[in-house]
């Protein structure tokens, strides 16, 4: 089962846009070359779209339009929110590390899973309630390399912010992150939490930990919007291209699980 479960970076990279399109692309590419005396230009016509496709993907208005059409939405949350539904402890959800940071001589967050946990921070301090993280190595990374619990601690101490109550430094994906965060809060008497995650990755985080026997209350960051014109919301972007696999990809999840 593990040896499966490792081949899932692979697997969702080819199903994403960028890799999945390419591929398709060059496909089309090489069946025209070979066959184009005998099916004229259906193969030329079949690469147009896929480029077209390509195009539209990376665009951030197909982005926003997927993450609104293809995910369930959740509403932002403010610290009050968090007093009165009698929140026990902020969550914060891990999603990636740069294990060779350049400027810090090691490993720390990616930029995205930083704003999580800023965002994490933000809450905890205002509602005075304890913060735990979440993740170890995913099924992408390398054997010894520095779980993500631990180096989101050590990023708090760089910013000289208050330590994790909790650390979870043994899953690989969300469905563990849910399972074995679970475990290590029901053991301090925490039912009830503030999940906090990107917006398009929230209600597969939020089916996974309910599943896993918590109360959880959404609290969102980081949604797939854009602040550019509207004429550049239709050019294509490296952005937009991660954003709509994002979208795709939480899409996909939400279908399997």
């Amino acid at each position: 089962m593990d040896a499966l479960l490792a081949l899932k970076p692979i697997l969702t990279t080819l199903v994403l846009p960028a890799t999945g399109g390419l591929l398709l692309l060059f496909a089309l590419l090489m069946w025209a070359w070979r066959r184009s005396a005998r099916v004229g230009r259906l193969p030329v016509a079949l690469a147009s779209f896929a480029t077209l496709g390509m195009w539209l993907l990376s665009c951030q208005a197909v982005a926003i339009w997927l993450s609104v059409h293809l995910l369930p939405q959740v509403s932002p949350i403010t610290p009050e929110d968090l007093k009165h539904q009698h929140v026990q402890a902020i969550v914060v959800l891990g999603g990636g590390v740069d294990n060779e940071a350049l400027e810090y001589g090691g490993p720390t967050l990616s930029p995205d899973v930083m704003s999580r946990l800023l965002y994490g921070v933000h809450l905890s301090r205002t509602t005075q309630l304890p913060m735990a993280y979440t993740g170890g190595v995913g099924w992408a990374g390398q054997s010894g390399q520095t779980s993500e619990a631990e180096v989101a601690a050590l990023a708090l101490s760089r910013l000289g912010a208050p330590s994790l109550r909790w650390q979870e430094k043994l899953s690989r994906d969300t469905r563990e992150n849910a399972l074995f965060t679970a475990a290590l809060l029901k053991n301090d008497g925490i039912t009830h939490i503030a999940l906090v995650t990107h917006a398009w990755h929230m209600p597969r985080s939020v089916r996974q930990f309910e599943a896993a026997g918590l109360r959880v209350v959404p609290a969102p960051m980081g949604y797939i919007n854009s602040d550019a014109s509207p004429l550049l919301q239709w050019l294509p972007s490296g952005k937009g291209l991660r954003d709509s696999g994002w979208a795709i990809r939480e899409w996909l999840g939400l279908l399997l699980t």
